[in-house]
């Protein structure tokens, strides 16, 4: 069974679509990954959420920042931003019911023999069970009637290192910014949530998660998105898939099944001028 999964759409719906069409992807037969960000920044993140909840249990899908953020902004416990696109998916007729859906969408989905799939990554500290047992506990409160308390308690880059003893809204911060935010740290996982350019870019003493020495998660490949400025990177700890489609590059699909992960891609013309938000 062919398993493809691909980056971060970011509401770009047509390059979707005609990524799927090369792939001559077939729900009934294939399966598709998704990194999370379906939405926002480009011109069509209704269809984009559509076209996914549509493809049913061929579609596994995790939650991106973008995606907390819409669900936060439908909360009204934060208002949409300067460079947001989400107002067609909070005026269409089915809004509440796409909204429930993607709230219940995980933060991380592992499967043995293709990897553990999250939108950004994962602290040196985390092993890929633990990983997975930290998800579950904000995905709980996700589910809950009390989802609207965390949308007000998630923004901010406080805490920055992971500790056990850590509980409450501080606890569920931390675990939501390593798997929707995180792209450098420091040796001992200290999270840096500002620095988003390429690798080689960042100041002393941070590189990025998945160049730490020794991390718990290794001996699993993690499939993530969220750094276009990163590009496209495969190998046996890693599979990285934001490729700037929403900037002007390409919307990047790798399949999971074959060993020597091929790539195909599709150009995109680009809704945003690429610049630090990249």
């Amino acid at each position: 069974m062919p398993v493809y999964a691909i980056g971060d759409l970011q509401g770009c719906h047509e390059d979707f679509l005609r990524l799927l069409d090369l792939l001559r992807f077939d729900p009934h037969r294939d399966r598709l990954w998704l990194t999370g960000d379906l939405v926002n920044r480009g011109p069509d993140s209704l269809g984009c959420l559509r076209t996914v909840r549509a493809l049913g249990n061929a579609a596994t899908c995790v939650l991106g920042n973008h995606d907390l953020h819409l669900l936060a902004v439908a909360a009204g416990t934060q208002k949409l931003r300067r460079k947001d696109t989400l107002q067609a998916v909070l005026d269409a007729p089915d809004a509440a019911e796409l909204l429930d859906w993607l709230r219940q969408r995980p933060l991380a989905h592992h499967e043995p023999g293709l990897g553990l799939l999250v939108h950004a990554g994962l602290p040196p500290q985390w092993e890929v069970t633990r990983a997975l047992q930290l998800a579950r506990e904000v995905e709980q409160v996700l589910h809950g009637s009390g989802h609207d308390l965390l949308f007000r308690h998630m923004y901010g880059n406080r805490p920055d290192h992971w500790e056990e003893r850590l509980d409450g809204w501080p606890r569920l911060r931390f675990i939501i910014n390593a798997l929707t935010r995180i792209r450098y740290c420091t040796a001992d996982g200290r999270l840096d949530l500002d620095h988003k350019l390429a690798p080689g870019t960042q100041p002393p003493g941070l590189m990025p998660w998945f160049e730490v020495p020794s991390a718990a998660w290794r001996g699993t490949r993690v499939v993530f998105g969220h750094w276009s400025t990163l590009g496209l990177r495969r190998s046996d700890d890693i599979v990285a898939l934001d490729t700037g489609c929403v900037w002007g590059s390409r919307l990047t699909a790798v399949r999971l099944d074959q060993a020597d992960l091929p790539v195909t891609q599709t150009d995109c013309p680009g809704a945003q001028a690429p610049g630090k938000d990249a």
